[in-house]
């Protein structure tokens, strides 16, 4: 979720950007939405398309709106959080990328460890190579 597609307004998507108060990882992980649609209950299976310690993003076939209560579900371990629609992004005509906001920060939902604040993907140790072995 480094680069969320701009919406039609390039605005929303940099005062979101902002805002980001951890850090983001793109993973693909099971989750279930829960959403109140018109009059009819909404439950779907989706993926995670990033997460980070205060929600998700998600590509989702029900249509949401900006500032929706929904609910997520990790699958794998039953738990149910109250969330909030922080952004609504371009259609592809079937799916439609969601920013999900936890009602509080709950970095212990996704069962993954983040690196720390300071963490520079730059700097992480690449394996070294061995020198070819002299054969005698």
């Amino acid at each position: 979720m480094a680069d969320v597609k701009p919406t039609a307004s390039a605005s929303g998507a940099e005062a979101s950007s902002e805002r980001r108060r951890s850090l983001r990882l793109q993973i693909t992980m099971p989750v279930i939405v829960r959403a109140q649609v018109g009059n009819a209950a909404v439950e779907e299976e989706t993926h995670t398309v990033a997460v980070n310690a205060n929600g998700c993003m998600v590509r989702l076939s029900a249509r949401l709106a900006r500032s929706q209560q929904v609910s997520i579900i990790n699958p794998k371990t039953a738990e149910e959080l109250p969330c909030r629609v922080t952004f609504v992004g371009q259609s592809d005509g079937k799916k439609t990328e969601i920013g999900l906001e936890f009602a509080e920060a709950s970095p212990l939902f996704w069962r993954i460890a983040f690196p720390p604040e300071d963490w520079d993907p730059s700097e992480r140790k690449r394996p070294i190579a061995s020198p070819p072995s002299k054969r005698p």
